[in-house]
């Protein structure tokens, strides 16, 4: 019988993964099932993370409003803030306001009087 020589699709895929694997170190990069578990690995980690991602950026802008507001007036908090501004019906996120409250204290103070009265 003769030898039956297999086709360029699996070498290809191998490619594929070698590719993306290319800058682990060892043999994450050259043996081809760690490669692929690796792979598999790297997409789940970075699935999981873009959505810690951004919990971590809405905790670290709700930190930083409430320590300008806290600075403001000794009792009036974030919490109460936000109630506030819903009840006011100003719509700034509170990625705005983060930047509002780093780059002009002023404004924020000026928004927060507003919002009280």
């Amino acid at each position: 019988m003769t030898r039956i020589k297999r086709g360029y699709i699996a070498r290809r895929r191998r490619t594929k993964i070698r590719l993306f694997t290319s800058s682990f170190r060892g043999a994450h990069s050259r043996l081809t099932r760690t490669m692929t578990q690796q792979r598999i690995r790297a997409l789940v980690s970075a699935h999981r993370d873009r959505g810690r991602r951004k919990r971590d950026f809405r905790r670290l802008w709700i930190t930083r409003i409430n320590a300008v507001i806290r600075q403001n007036e000794v009792f009036y908090s974030y919490n109460r803030f936000i109630h506030n501004l819903y009840k006011k019906q100003l719509l700034l996120n509170r990625k705005i306001l983060a930047q509002i409250a780093v780059l002009n204290r002023s404004c924020l103070y000026t928004i927060s009087n507003e919002v009280i009265k």
